[in-house]
This record gives structure tokens, sequence and C-alpha cells, in this order.
């Protein structure tokens, strides 16, 4: 019988206000905050607009070695680490495998993404690659990975190793239970201890920038209105008042 434990989760509020914020922003505040840089490099979403975040369910790969895995993709199943970590799904869940940058191991395909879909998981960040795309693409789950093989997740040169334990996908350290946004501009990890934070600091943040952009496309000065100046503060705060912020 195998064990595997699962991950401590946040309250959903924060991941949901994680989302709205977006990678971009989450990793620049982090960056701020002396995450020097917490985004994952390598998978690119295959998704086009999909904005998710949820906290990660780990799997971590690891070189095959013949005599200690089983060589047939269906042989003993419930063996295989990789199902192990769909089993801990719940809704708003995120799945990040290191999959070691491989190139030739579909990690995951259709089948199991859509049991992964149907116990409410949002997306799946893979420092590695799918197999079935296509039909993978159709489920609404958000996907950035590094590319897609015919292979199944065992055939050639790696092999799932653990579940739930901190890994480095694209070389980039995620606990378990960290909460992942990803978007277009790819996924950044948020340590949960420093989520509240980010979100005070990125919701302000997202303010002045949305009375930016609108001076922006009225021709304001760039120099004044990004990033906000101090000489145009007073007028951003008359606008905050304006708007029933203040």
């Amino acid at each position: 019988m195998v064990e595997t434990s699962d991950i401590v989760r946040p309250p959903a509020e924060l991941s949901a206000a994680l989302a709205a914020i977006g990678s971009a922003t989450a990793s620049g505040e982090l960056s701020r905050m002396g995450i020097r840089s917490a985004f994952i490099r390598g998978p690119v979403s295959v998704t086009p607009g999909v904005r998710v975040a949820g906290p990660a369910l780990t799997l971590q790969f690891l070189p095959k070695r013949e005599d200690l895995y089983p060589v047939d993709e269906y042989e003993e199943p419930e063996k295989q680490l990789h199902r192990h970590v769909m089993y801990h799904t719940q809704p708003g869940d995120m799945i990040v495998v290191d999959a070691r940058g491989d190139m030739n191991s579909g990690v995951f395909g259709e089948m199991m993404l859509t049991y992964f879909k149907g116990r409410g998981g949002l997306g799946v960040v893979v420092d590695g690659c799918l197999r079935d795309t296509a039909e993978a693409k159709r489920l609404g789950l958000g996907l950035w990975i590094r590319g897609a093989t015919p292979n199944f997740h065992a055939q050639t040169d790696i092999v799932p190793a653990a579940v739930n334990v901190p890994v480095a996908c694209g070389g980039t350290l995620v606990e378990p239970g960290d909460i992942v946004v990803a978007d277009d501009d790819g996924a950044v990890v948020v340590p949960v201890k420093l989520a509240p934070a980010l979100v005070a600091h990125a919701q302000e943040h997202a303010e002045w920038e949305e009375f930016s952009r609108i001076r922006l496309s009225e021709g304001g000065d760039m120099r004044l209105y990004y990033p906000l100046s101090d000489e145009a503060r007073p007028e951003y705060e008359r606008w905050r008042a304006e708007q029933g912020r203040a």
C-alpha cells in the first residue's frame, strides 16, 4: 500500500485574491519583499487567457533505473506515484511537477487530467511534457508545460519518485501548499506566509496603476504617472476620493 501526505491548504479567498492580481504583479511585489525571483522558468501556457491561483500539490521525478521501476505503462498502476498526487486533489488545487526538464516523458495524459478536472483541479505546471495535448487543452484546465510528447510517463528516462515534497520546478523551489499564480506570463510561486502582505501591497499597486492607466491613455506625462510620482499623488488621492475609495 502506497501512502502519501496531503498538503495544508490556505484559505480559498487568499488564492482568489492572488488570481485577480496575476503573475506579473505577484512577481514584482515578491521581489520588493525580498524574494528575488519566484518565476518557474521553462513551462509556458498552452491555454491562452487562463489565469488561476491555488495551492500546490507537488510531484517529483528522478532518473529511471529499470530494476527499480516497472517498464510497462499499466504495470502495477497503484505503485505509480503520478497517480497518487492526483488522489489528493481538492477543488482549487494546482499540481506542480519537477520533471527535470525532460522532453521525452508525458507526465500526464488526457485520462488522468480528466480525473483531475473532475475533482475540481484548476491547473498543472510541468517542467517537462504532457501527452494527448489536443484533448487536454479542451478540458478547461490551465496548462503550463515545456512541450508535448507521445511517450508515457516512465517510457524513457524518468520516473515519479515522491509526492508532496519540496521540488525544484524550473529551478524554483516549490513547497507543498505554496500558492501558485499562473497566467499567460507564466507561473509564480507565492510562499503562504507572505501571501496576505503580497495581496495588500498588490491591491494598492493595482489601484494607482488604474489611475495612471487612465491618465496615460489621455496623453498624460509618463514621467508623472508611471510610476506614480510624488507630484501626481495629490491628484491620485483626489481621484480615489471621487471613486469612493478614500
